[in-house]
């Protein structure tokens, strides 16, 4: 009973820890005069990606290999369909031309690359399946490449910024204290969703998978829906969606990269399920954006959306 509790207080911690750990590092950051692009498409996008990446190295240091990649692809899946059908409901959401043209692309390609990696030993005729070191490497290359797309539109477009959250006046020792106890709540709630997972799992009869697909990865997305969801109410929304899609590649490329770094990862062939789902999210949202006012994802993209995040979830009820 008291690791269920856990569990459930364990999402709370990783969502404050999250959310204190950004605005002190956010405070830090302004204060050394980084500009608003810089903090919000490196320290809050990473600060949303925390409880994922927390999630994930605990699991691969515990040889939880199922729940770290359940949670990658469960939350990449909730971030399109969830969060961005959510978001959509309360206002329509105009997307930017970056966003269209180089971000949703290349976290199409991300899951591309994942999926190959993850099949590569076929080629070899294996029947075991992995995410080696090797292919962690490769996936921490390209989230580079990415970091250095994010550097390029950060020092070409400095006069936009995130909303005025951020506490520039935080003093210094306050913004460390707030770090210190982000990294702590992240850590502690981590280990606690985590074992709780594995328990759940095991006195249920679910897999690790199942349960990283739904309930953990609907966890760990908490903090994007809060930013876009507030973004929308606010009528700022014009980083909504490229805080959805960057996170997910963040996910892909970066923590599922440390996570293979740390232990190589055993891939479960049924998860290529979970991939074409990625691929099939992807591909909803690039061909809605032409239908209705143009690139805009309207109430209507909304309902669909979760429509087929529903389905999604009935999907894996039955297979789990």
């Amino acid at each position: 009973m008291l690791l269920y509790f856990l569990f459930i207080v364990g999402f709370i911690f990783l969502i404050k820890g999250a959310d204190i750990l950004v605005s002190g590092a956010s405070s830090i950051a302004k204060r050394y005069g980084l500009s608003d692009m810089v903090v919000g498409l490196t320290i809050v996008s990473f600060g949303t990606s925390l409880p994922e990446l927390i999630i994930n190295i605990l699991s691969s240091l515990q040889g939880q290999s199922e729940l770290a990649i359940g949670n990658v692809f469960g939350s990449n899946v909730a971030n399109l369909l969830l969060i961005l059908g959510i978001t959509a409901l309360i206002c329509p959401l105009p997307i930017k031309r970056n966003t269209i043209l180089t971000e949703i692309p290349f976290s199409l390609i991300a899951t591309l690359l994942v999926g190959f990696l993850a099949n590569a030993t076929l080629i070899d005729n294996r029947a075991e399946l992995y995410i080696s070191r090797t292919d962690g490497a490769i996936l921490l290359f390209f989230f580079v490449l990415f970091m250095a797309y994010i550097y390029n539109i950060a020092r070409t477009n400095k006069d936009e910024v995130i909303p005025d959250d951020v506490d520039e006046d935080m003093p210094i020792g306050k913004a460390i204290i707030y770090i210190l106890l982000g990294v702590t709540g992240l850590f502690l709630g981590g280990k606690w969703v985590v074992d709780g997972a594995v328990d759940i799992a095991q006195n249920f009869g679910l897999s690790e998978s199942f349960i990283g697909l739904t309930v953990v990865a609907i966890g760990t997305s908490l903090p994007e829906l809060v930013t876009s969801a507030m973004a929308a109410y606010r009528r700022n929304i014009d980083i909504a969606v490229g805080n959805v899609v960057g996170s997910n590649i963040f996910n892909l490329l970066w923590i599922l990269g440390i996570s293979a770094l740390i232990n190589p990862l055993p891939f479960d062939v049924v998860s290529n399920s979970d991939i074409v789902m990625m691929i099939l999210a992807s591909t909803l949202l690039i061909i809605t954006m032409p239908i209705g006012k143009k690139n805009t994802i309207d109430r209507w993209n909304g309902v669909l959306f979760l429509a087929v995040y529903i389905g999604y979830i009935v999907f894996l009820v039955q297979r789990g």
